[in-house]
């Protein structure tokens, strides 16, 4: 597993896997630092899809969602892991959901 300065990539390639470490609370991070970092990720492994880990997530900021609906305008698949239930309520209110897969997987 690689880690980036935000991200932590579990695989790269046609299918990029990433997460943030099981952190709870996302406000923090810096979102022209994480799109930079997704943005190369993407074009370095010609990334078709986009899976986020968000297990351990409990809240994610409004600029990171937008961030990752612009990923999908760009083409790229994106797949939602784990959401706890509060962001698959904001997903599903801003009709996110839509464009961006939810799926619920153990770890």
């Amino acid at each position: 597993m690689l880690s980036m300065d935000l991200l932590e990539i579990y695989e790269a390639g046609e299918l990029t896997v990433v997460g943030f470490g099981g952190r709870e609370v996302l406000d923090h991070i810096n979102l022209a630092e994480c799109r930079d970092e997704l943005l190369a990720l993407i074009r370095e492994h010609q990334t078709q899809t986009l899976a986020i880990d968000l297990t351990g997530v409990k809240l994610l900021p409004s600029g990171l969602l937008g961030l990752l609906a612009s990923v999908h305008r760009l083409g790229v698949e994106v797949q939602l892991y784990n959401a706890c239930k509060d962001i698959r309520e904001v997903l599903e209110i801003t009709k996110l959901d839509q464009v961006m897969h939810l799926h619920e997987v153990e770890v």
